[in-house]
């Protein structure tokens, strides 16, 4: 199954959403589904309920997250994490892309990834 993704308000960017939407990839944002000034664990939480991988600049606290959860048992859905003001829109979209193309949903399940990898 193809990933579908959250973008969380951090890496939040309306031109990002639209050329990912344009490739045919099911992507929204926390501030599109009215869900900003959340916290992240509350925002990994809708992710996996809502079965999607979700993108953040936010890489420290997503990794103490992604630890947390692992030590405990508890599943999520993926994360990819970026580095906020090092990749255009375009670098971020072509290194998606790669990521989306070369994993699935299933391959994310309780996985992080880093968008520098890509």
């Amino acid at each position: 199954m193809q990933i579908r993704l959250l973008i969380d308000e951090d890496a939040a960017s309306r031109a990002v959403a639209h050329n990912l939407r344009l490739r045919d990839i099911d992507v929204v944002t926390v501030v599109e589904m009215g869900r900003d000034g959340l916290t992240d664990e509350l925002q990994l939480d809708y992710a996996q309920s809502e079965g999607r991988v979700i993108y953040t600049f936010n890489q420290r606290d997503f990794f103490r997250l992604h630890s947390e959860y692992l030590t405990k048992g508890q599943p999520h859905a993926g994360i990819i994490c970026g580095e906020q003001q090092r990749y255009s829109i375009g670098e971020q979209i072509r290194r998606l892309l790669r990521l989306f193309n070369a994993k699935t949903a299933e391959e994310m399940q309780n996985n992080i990834e880093f968008l520098s990898d890509w």
